[in-house]
């Protein structure tokens, strides 16, 4: 039950039945009105919801814009709605004042909801592919991937807590240049390991991981390699080593949190024929052209900044080319409706080509979302990190979950839209104090349990939910308290339509903002009567529930003690 959208419906309801009775009443001339807003205001002091259909109308009914507000209020029946009041105030605006009986509901909702408040049916059942990370299977995941994973993760889990039908999917760039690449440098390391001076290419691998490959390689095989052809020696590696990275991504994401319902392989669609085949529809589309004796895509035509090779003059498809091949198989084969990528923003330029490309194939290029993510940068001591402070290793993903906890690793990556450079703050990711948000939030819920233990250990039992008298939680406090409990399915919609997770962390340090006021402000065990302190139990512990479901979209832990 979404209680904010309800009474903003009934605000508009109350408003255009008044507006009928002063037709029928002839108070009003019978004119088309155009479309009013219904907004919550910054400032409550000027009620709950405020609508300008006074100011809008003003032209159409050739009245001051406050003469008509006081006529519709004038005419407007609020029985059997969740207002107590409604005034005019300032040119024209018509203010709408919430009932006790409103904010009664919304905590009865979110204690009988449980686990399932909050979530939403406004995807229906909409299927959708939600890609990310896809970090390179030839060496350790960056910091960049870190926050790609927390921020593609927190999307799945808003997209399907909304409505939608989503899943979750990692795309191993298991062929192409890196992977030519990744076999030269484990192929150099190994006939160095066979005891051949043999330099290592400036621009190969020079990690210390393509070393530790081909060594474990050598031990298993000694120099029965160094003497067959090449083609099988570089096969035979990458077939030995490649396995291993690609378990080590899992286990590492697995650590982090994530798991994927798919790990697509892109050398699948060179087998199956899939480049091939988009090759030769591009082909039929009518939008290639051969220049310099490689085969042009027409672009510019379709939008984008400028047209592009697919396929080079000595026959091979360029990287491109599995890219639209593997969101074809999406979209088209796999028939979901919609697919998003979280990529980096160094391919702004890339997503405009791709959509033209879908679009000379047939397929609804809006159906394809791209949510481009700035980079982040790690700091210590007000200064930019490169390398464990524990390990003394490179900062990746694995590196920086030594230094600070997995909780604070995806809340922090959170905290920012994802197209807004971030400076993620390894000192406040550790710190235990109301400065550091995630441990803010977790200790709001800790602080919960407590007091319902303490409640508990005192013999003072829950009350029963339907003898509760809720309709004693009227302080300012408590209203401000339940309206953000009320906001959790908004937010959730609003996160899915605008594919952004970070309203959800910024959603869950307000309200635990919200609570240590309340619980500042008004005393639940030691509260004037029994009744006021179950009541006041009961917000605590709708706001506890909250707390965790966010918490748990999240996928960052709700702690009872701490």
């Amino acid at each position: 039950m979404n209680h904010i959208a309800a009474a903003s419906d009934s605000a508009r309801a109350c408003i255009l039945e008044a507006l009928g009775r002063l037709v029928a009443e002839q108070a009003i001339p019978a004119e088309p009105l155009p479309a009013f807003g219904i907004e919550i205001p910054a400032d409550r002091s000027h009620g709950d919801f405020a609508a300008n259909a006074a100011m809008v109308s003003a032209k159409a009914l050739r009245m001051p814009p406050r003469k008509i507000a006081e006529l519709i209020v004038g005419a407007m029946e609020l029985s059997g709605s969740p207002f107590e009041k409604v005034e005019v105030a300032g040119p024209g605006f018509i203010n709408f004042t919430l009932s006790n009986k409103w904010y009664t509901d919304v905590v009865r909702t979110v204690l009988q909801s449980g686990e399932e408040y909050g979530k939403t049916n406004t995807g229906n059942g909409t299927r959708v592919l939600v890609e990310f990370v896809s970090a390179n299977p030839t060496g350790p995941m960056h910091v960049g991937n870190a926050r790609g994973g927390a921020i593609g993760d927190c999307l799945a889990s808003v997209l399907t807590a909304a409505g939608y039908e989503t899943e979750r999917e990692f795309y191993i760039n298991d062929a192409g240049n890196q992977i030519e690449k990744f076999a030269t440098s484990l192929e150099v390391r190994y006939l160095q390991a066979c005891g051949q001076d043999i330099p290592m290419p400036e621009d190969a691998y020079q990690g210390a991981d393509i070393i530790a490959h081909a060594n474990a390689f050598h031990a298993e095989h000694g120099d029965a390699y160094a003497g067959v052809d090449a083609k099988e020696r570089r096969d035979a590696l990458v077939a030995f080593a490649l396995p291993k990275n690609i378990q080590g991504l899992k286990d590492d994401l697995a650590q982090y949190r994530i798991h994927y319902d798919t790990w697509f392989p892109e050398s699948t669609l060179h087998a199956d024929g899939s480049v091939t085949g988009i090759i030769e529809q591009l082909k039929a589309s009518g939008y290639t052209y051969e220049k310099d004796g490689a085969l042009w895509f027409q672009a510019e035509k379709l939008g984008a900044d400028k047209d592009f090779v697919i396929v080079r003059s000595n026959g091979i498809p360029t990287y491109v080319v599995p890219d639209i091949a593997y969101h074809y198989n999406k979209l088209v084969t796999r028939k979901f409706n919609r697919a998003i990528d979280i990529l980096g923003a160094d391919h702004h330029g890339y997503v405009p080509r791709l959509k033209a490309a879908l679009t000379a194939l047939g397929v609804d290029a809006s159906r394809l979302t791209v949510v481009l993510m700035q980079m982040v940068a790690v700091m210590r001591d007000g200064k930019p990190v490169k390398q464990s402070k524990r390990s003394g290793k490179a900062l990746t993903l694995v590196t920086l979950l030594e230094d600070i906890p997995v909780d604070a690793a995806r809340f922090f990556f959170n905290l920012r839209e994802a197209n807004s450079h971030f400076e993620f703050d390894l000192d406040l990711a550790v710190e235990k104090s109301a400065s550091n948000p995630v441990y803010y939030v977790q200790y709001a819920h800790a602080r919960i349990c407590s007091l319902l233990r303490n409640l508990a250990e005192n013999d003072i039992s829950a009350a029963a939910p339907d003898t509760l008298q809720l309709g004693l939680l009227q302080t300012k406090p408590e209203h401000e308290l339940i309206r953000q409990l009320a906001l959790l399915p908004a937010e959730i919609d609003q996160a899915a339509r605008q594919l952004d997770p970070s309203r959800l962390t910024k959603y869950a340090v307000e309200l635990a903002a919200l609570f240590h006021k309340f619980y500042d402000a008004c005393k639940v065990r030691d509260a004037e009567t029994a009744e006021l302190r179950d009541a006041r139990a009961a917000l605590c512990a709708a706001t506890g529930s909250v707390l965790r479901n966010v918490l748990t979209l999240l996928k960052v832990s709700a702690p009872e003690k701490m």
